[in-house]
């Protein structure tokens, strides 16, 4: 007897039907309901939630972006500023240092000139001096020349002759 009362007391089965639910047409009407209305909550979602915070966040990087954007250009313009600025501070001072070093230049060449005018006239007086000197050197020697003359035409005399001439006969020769 027991098992009357399992046989009678166990559900229905359904029929089986051989393919899967979704495909089963008696479901189909629930399912669509279903589909649109999580479809529905989910675009309601990302229309107000979602989508205006990713906006936000886009608008907001972007004005982040155009800034820095402009600070790079009024940094950039500052530096060409700051750079023309440079260039003309050391084309000055190129110029200034080209002026320094031509009146310095030209006070070297000035004192370079006095200084050879200076050893100039120093030369010219010892050149004049050694010209006095060589001249009263030369008038002695030629002084000189005649005795040493006079020798040597006695000791020539006296070699060819065998005898020694006398001082007249060498004044007479000088003479003549």
């Amino acid at each position: 007897m027991a098992t009357e009362t399992q046989e009678g007391t166990a559900p229905a089965a359904p029929p089986a039907s051989g393919g899967l639910p979704q495909f089963d047409f008696q479901w189909w009407p629930g399912q669509i309901v279903w589909f649109l209305v999580i479809f529905l909550v989910v675009l309601l979602f990302v229309r107000f939630f979602v989508a205006p915070r990713v906006g936000g966040t886009i608008d907001a990087r972007e004005d982040k972006i155009s800034g820095d954007i402009a600070d790079a250009r009024r940094l950039k313009d500052e530096a060409e500023a700051q750079a023309a600025a440079a260039a003309a501070e050391t084309a000055q001072a190129r110029a200034q240092a080209q002026r320094v070093a031509a009146e310095a230049r030209a006070k070297a060449q000035a004192e370079v000139s006095a200084r050879l005018a200076e050893e100039e006239v120093k030369l010219a007086e010892k050149a004049s001096v050694a010209e006095a000197r060589i001249a009263k050197a030369r008038d002695a020697a030629m002084t000189n020349v005649a005795g040493i003359a006079a020798e040597a035409a006695g000791a020539i005399v006296g070699k060819l002759t065998g005898r020694s001439a006398t001082a007249t006969e060498l004044r007479t020769a000088q003479g003549s």
